[in-house]
């Protein structure tokens, strides 16, 4: 019986020509990064298909980094895709194209675009909920009063972005417990996950001009999930007054690969209902909804631990941009924002295990593996599979 063709896919797998998500891979012959698309279980040499079929964009597609290909704007990534379902699905191109599709397990997959600024906000309104009734117990209100006015958010370190399967080295730093005289140094005891997605910039913006938030599709190229590791004893001790610092910036793991925003169009879903009257220039009452239904699983060890819905965050991906460039700040091609950790009303709905275990711990061993999955409602049905995010704990050095 002859072997199946990896153009010929399962009816309905989740990385199908509805998907079609963007990476970056190297192989053991040939160590030079090139674009590759990701079609079942296999990857398309995207550089080397379109040089075959004479396209327009070859150029783009042979890059060793997605960041020129995201940097040409809407226009140019809807021509792209149009091109690619089209070498995939279509008789006419097979033989051509299914000489350049390899197996996933055949190459090694890269960080897929140059990582400019990076940006992390706070906007599930359960996480924070949780997260203030843990840290200010006495509180009458576990939000802090801003937060129902604006996305909250912190820069973060781009230099310390890593591609899914990178091992996280546990991170050491000052610590203080109530009962501490003192500070003390050394690896962190209270290692947690923060389970998130992040939006990947592609069309820049000048210094001064805010982008609204009804441009948000044209500038964000696609969308991956996210881990943010986070030293929570780190944390505690450092984050007032200035916020999140050595704590979260040893590592944030990002999937190797990018799903193009246009992929979740049937996912788009309405954000939850707001209690608190906008500005206008967050006010999305009047718009199609922004929010989006992603279904996310978190792994530990293999057992899954929750069950995220990203359809319950209170900010929308639309608004978080609006808000980081209303004061003229610019966006670069390779810019990433991070939702915040997403979390749900249930109690296997909490995307950390500060939550989960209601600050108690266990938190994270050496040699432990998270792995963040998730899913979206596609296209008739369908599925859209967003690339997983792995990773493993070392011991501190």
């Amino acid at each position: 019986m002859p072997e199946q063709s990896p153009l010929d896919l399962a009816e309905g797998h989740p990385f199908g020509p509805q998907n079609l998500p963007y990476g970056v891979f190297t192989t053991a012959e040939d160590s030079t990064p090139r674009i590759g698309v990701r079609h079942g279980d296999h990857v398309l040499d995207a550089g080397a298909a379109a040089a075959a079929l004479s396209s327009d964009h070859a150029e783009l597609l042979a890059a060793p980094t997605l960041n020129p290909l995201m940097a040409a704007g809407r226009t140019v990534w809807q021509a792209v895709r149009a091109e690619l379902r089209a070498w995939l699905t279509e008789p006419a191109h097979r033989a051509a194209v299914e000489p350049l599709l390899r197996p996933l397990d055949d190459v090694t997959m890269r960080l897929p675009f140059e990582v400019a600024d990076y940006v992390d906000f706070y906007a599930s309104e359960h996480h924070a909920s949780n997260v203030g009734r843990i840290f200010r117990p006495d509180s009458p209100d576990p939000l802090t009063p801003n937060w129902k006015h604006l996305p909250i958010g912190y820069h973060g370190r781009s230099g310390t972005i890593v591609v899914s399967g990178t091992p996280v080295v546990r991170p050491s730093g000052q610590r203080k417990t109530p009962a501490d005289p003192v500070p003390v140094f050394g690896p962190s005891v209270r290692l947690d996950i923060e389970a998130e997605v992040a939006f990947v910039v592609g069309t820049p913006s000048p210094t001064g001009t805010p982008v609204a938030r009804g441009d948000f599709r044209e500038h964000v190229f696609g969308v991956c999930l996210l881990n943010d590791w986070s030293a929570r004893d780190l944390q505690a001790w450092e984050y007032v007054p200035l916020g999140p610092f050595l704590g979260k910036s040893f590592a944030t793991s990002v999937s190797a690969w990018v799903t193009p925003l246009d992929a979740l169009e049937a996912a788009r879903t309405a954000p939850p209902a707001r209690t608190h009257e906008l500005l206008p220039y967050l006010d999305d009452s009047a718009d199609e909804p922004d929010g989006l239904d992603l279904r996310i699983e978190v792994r530990i060890n293999g057992e899954a631990v929750s069950n995220p819905p990203f359809s319950a965050m209170y900010w929308t991906a639309a608004q978080q941009l609006a808000h980081m460039t209303v004061n003229g700040a610019s966006l670069r091609t390779g810019d990433l924002y991070a939702s915040g950790t997403v979390s749900g009303p249930e109690p296997d709905q909490l995307g950390c295990l500060l939550e989960l275990t209601q600050g108690k711990g266990p938190f994270l061993a050496d040699g432990d593996e998270v792995v963040l999955t998730a899913w979206a409602p596609g296209p008739d049905g369908t599925r859209i599979g967003l690339g997983e995010v792995a990773g493993r704990i070392t011991p501190a050095v």
